[in-house]
């Protein structure tokens, strides 16, 4: 999204040398919002580009805000990652008063489910220009044709193949096995999902 690389690629199937000048991940503040094992991952690849990272959960604890204090924290990042399973908790978390709150340019990254995300609210946004956003996951899932998000500006979307990698079974059981060996020694596993995130 930050290299303009949908741009690019329409730009080299022209055979158009478009140079232009890009912005770049480094310095950027990116409000993640889940704390699970996925949350931590993101976190970890982040920080060697210089992104300065905040994670919200449903619950406030050390080192994490608790959604309640989400649209406070929105105005002062500028990528705002989805990564929550849903639930009833985070069906339509992200409504228009939630996009309303996120800075003029900021991004928007769906890893989550497509419901966690009001389509219409954010489809505005997107064709208004004000917001640009990356998802893997979409509502209605998939994506029929002639819908509006497939021409909306600003927007990187892919069909939810976020988890569709070679090693992803393998870093799941991976994760998995920590999870039940905490569970084994008697202690609350770290990715516990109580009806939220």
């Amino acid at each position: 999204m930050y290299r303009n690389l949908p741009r690019l690629v329409e730009a080299q199937r022209e055979q158009r040398w478009d140079a232009h000048p890009t912005e770049e991940l480094a310095g950027k503040r990116v409000l993640v919002v889940g704390a699970g094992d996925v949350a931590a991952n993101l976190v970890r690849r982040l920080e060697p580009f210089e992104v300065s990272t905040t994670l919200v959960a449903r619950r406030a604890r050390a080192g994490v805000h608790g959604v309640d204090e989400v649209h406070d924290l929105l105005p002062d990042h500028d990528a705002c990652v989805l990564i929550v399973p849903l639930t009833d908790a985070t069906r339509g978390l992200v409504d228009a008063r939630f996009l309303a709150a996120m800075p003029d340019r900021a991004v928007l990254v769906n890893a989550a489910r497509g419901p966690v995300v009001d389509t219409a609210a954010l489809t505005s946004e997107l064709v208004g220009g004000r917001l640009r956003a990356a998802l893997d996951v979409t509502d209605p899932e998939p994506l029929p044709a002639g819908h509006p998000l497939w021409d909306a500006p600003g927007l990187l979307l892919t069909p939810h193949l976020g988890g569709a990698v070679p090693l992803a079974l393998s870093r799941a059981f991976r994760v998995a096995a920590e999870q039940l060996a905490v569970f084994a020694r008697g202690e609350a596993p770290p990715n516990l999902v109580e009806n939220g995130y």
